[in-house]
C-alpha cells in the first residue's frame, strides 16, 4: 500500500504516518479488500469550499471529500482515492463535539476509508451503519 500525506493551503504535518498505514491495512484486511495508493491531502475551509462547489456543485464547507478511484479485478477490490480533509473543520467539530482533535481526525480518516469501501452515507439507515463502522475501527487503531 502506498499512503502519501500532501498539505494543499495549510501548515499541517502528521508525525504518525506509520499508524495510519497499520490502521488503514487493518481495516482493509477485516473488510476483504486490498489497500493502493491513497492521498491524504490536508488543506483549509476555503479550500474544501473550492473543491465541494467545482467538482460536487456543493456550495457548503465540510470536513472531507473523498475521490474513489478504487477498482475491481477479478474477485478482489483494491481501494485508491484522495482524501481532502479540512483541517478548520476538524478543529471546529473537535470542539462542538467535546473531543480532542486527534480523536475526530481519525474519525474523519476512517471515514474516508470507508467511502473507498463502499459504505454510503446519504439515508439514515446508511449513516448508522458508516457511524458504527467508525466507531468498530476506531477501536482498532493504536493509541499512542
Amino acid at each position: 500500500m502506498e499512503l502519501l500525506f500532501f498539505s494543499e493551503d495549510c501548515k499541517f504535518n502528521v508525525e504518525d504516518s506509520q499508524r495510519y498505514q497499520n490502521w488503514i491495512e487493518i481495516t482493509s484486511k477485516e473488510e476483504n479488500v486490498e489497500p493502493e495508493a491513497i492521498n491524504i491531502i490536508f488543506c483549509s475551509d476555503n479550500h474544501i469550499l473550492k473543491i465541494n462547489n467545482e467538482y460536487l456543485q456543493h456550495d457548503y464547507f465540510t470536513d472531507i471529500i473523498t475521490f474513489d478511484y478504487s477498482e475491481e479485478q477479478e474477485a478482489t477490490k483494491y481501494i485508491s482515492g484522495d482524501l481532502f480533509i479540512s483541517i478548520d473543520t476538524v478543529r471546529s467539530n473537535a470542539d462542538a463535539y467535546s473531543v480532542s482533535f486527534r480523536e475526530e481526525l481519525d474519525r474523519v480518516v476512517v471515514h474516508g476509508i470507508l467511502h473507498l469501501i463502499g459504505y454510503k452515507d446519504k439515508t439514515v439507515i446508511e449513516q448508522k451503519q458508516m457511524r458504527e463502522k467508525e466507531d468498530y475501527y476506531l477501536s482498532k487503531r493504536e493509541v499512542k
